[in-house]
């Protein structure tokens, strides 16, 4: 009997370590579905999105040290026509954002739903935290022309921004791509949730 009642608290036992492993992982899987879900928001908003408001520090003499804000046209396809994440834009130097870049090279790309007018659809303010928006910093690389994925790029972004053949030609437009550092998504009341680079990259959208 004293035998059977040690099995059975044994077994007891393990259920329970079990159960509370089981619980754990549960929850860590369920965190990590949270993060993936906010991940494939950014994702779909910088893919739905023409352009993106970016923010760089300014170098203009006027507003030296001040934040600057500016309109780019971005892209972020492969020759496929599929969404890569990899955010690709044209600058010149004739432009605040050509500028700034190179004096410093840290800039926020900001994409907000109401782009699409979704926001403006539902009848959503757009500084309503549920009308989505993801804030990307990270770095301007300028891609150089003898890279192999260069002229790719360049025609995938143009096919996307026919206007940017007469921005190259007329204005001496470069291709860049950002080089993400952080990843903010605002999609509800509570504050931003921060995105890893990679969950961003593995989404499929």
């Amino acid at each position: 009997m004293l035998f059977l009642l040690v099995i059975i608290s044994l077994s007891f036992g393990q259920t329970l370590a079990y159960s509370a492993y089981r619980d754990a992982q549960i929850i860590a899987e369920f965190k990590h579905e949270l993060e993936m879900n906010h991940a494939k928001i950014a994702r779909e908003l910088v893919h739905s999105a023409n352009w993106a408001s970016v923010g760089t520090i300014s170098a203009n003499d006027v507003v030296k040290d001040y934040p600057m804000v500016n309109i780019i046209s971005i892209d972020d396809n492969n020759a496929s026509n599929v969404s890569t994440g990899i955010i690709r834009f044209l600058l010149t130097d004739l432009d605040f954002t050509g500028i700034d870049w190179q004096v410093n090279n840290k800039v926020s790309f900001m994409f907000s739903d109401e782009q699409t007018l979704h926001c403006k659809n539902a009848k959503k303010d757009p500084m309503e935290p549920t009308c989505a928006r993801v804030m990307i910093s990270g770095q301007v690389k300028k891609i150089p022309k003898s890279s192999p994925s260069y002229n790719s790029a360049l025609n995938v972004f143009i096919a996307r921004h026919p206007a940017a053949v007469n921005w190259m030609k007329e204005h001496a437009f470069y291709l860049c791509e950002l080089d993400i550092k952080n990843i903010f998504v605002l999609d509800f009341y509570g504050g931003p949730h921060q995105v890893k680079a990679s969950d961003y990259y593995a989404i499929n959208i």
